[in-house]
């Protein structure tokens, strides 16, 4: 782990694989767990929580204060799961006040240039292309996918096994199982049928989360007409719930529908 080049701050708790590589910058209240790897030109400051096996590429800045005028130096936190890969010159600010804490969870990829700000909470296995950018206060569950220069406002929540369509402007909740269109306001482009197969969902349950959503974006029902009949009418299955679970708590409202989504 010793490297004369690196600057580690003697309170830093640091497992004795860790490799750090020249030019890093290490701060005192960090921690830093087995296989990890810390590239040339890291910088990770007080209040950073790195797991195992993970891989912070050349630039990166982990627990960063944070971008808020509100943040008044108290005490937060920005946790990195274990195996996530963090590329070049990409973000992560710590939390403020508000929940304490920034999180990202296990196995996730953050390519370069990516942006996550305070009090983000990023579920396993998400996976945000170049230039993708989250404003505070985001919650991402686990397998989203954000397309390059993505750009998410704050106190939006992103669904389970969702696809971000790159250069996507979203304002609104995205509920589980979808892909979204480009551009401004985002909108429904379908069910991400590529995504769930790969990760193992058979078609018959694909073909259900469809209908489901057929009924959502398709039928000319509003959403709380369209959750009273798919309550009604539907198998009460747990991609259902989590569906309906979905919208039902959300604050902000899901996104809309476009004209010529598949449905």
């Amino acid at each position: 782990m010793n490297q004369p080049l690196a600057y580690i701050h003697p309170n830093a708790r640091i497992a004795e694989d860790v490799k750090i590589e020249p030019f890093a910058w290490i701060g005192e209240d960090v921690e830093i767990g087995s296989g990890t790897w810390v590239g040339p030109n890291v910088t990770i400051m007080d209040g950073a929580r790195i797991g195992k096996n993970c891989k912070l590429f050349p630039g990166a800045v982990i627990s960063a204060i944070p971008q808020d005028l509100k943040y008044k130096g108290e005490t937060t936190y920005c946790y990195i799961g274990d195996g996530t890969t963090i590329r070049e010159s990409a973000t992560v600010n710590k939390g403020t006040i508000a929940s304490g804490k920034t999180v990202v969870g296990k196995d996730c990829l953050l390519m370069a240039f990516t942006h996550v700000a305070h009090d983000c909470y990023l579920g396993d296995h998400v996976i945000m292309a170049n230039a993708a950018t989250l404003a505070g206060h985001i919650t991402v569950d686990e397998w989203a996918i954000f397309g390059g220069l993505a750009a998410v406002s704050q106190f939006c929540r992103i669904g389970a096994h969702v696809m971000i369509c790159g250069g996507a402007l979203v304002n609104k909740d995205i509920p589980p199982f979808v892909k979204t269109g480009p551009g401004y306001p985002v909108c429904y482009a379908g069910v991400n049928s590529v995504g769930l197969m790969r990760r193992g969902f058979s078609r018959e349950r694909i073909n259900a989360i469809q209908d489901i959503y057929r009924v959502i974006y398709g039928v000319g029902m509003n959403v709380s007409q369209s959750v009273q009949y798919i309550h009604d009418n539907f198998p009460q299955t747990e991609d259902c719930q989590s569906i309906l679970n979905f919208i039902e708590s959300s604050k902000i409202g899901i996104m809309k529908n476009s004209i010529g989504s598949e449905l």
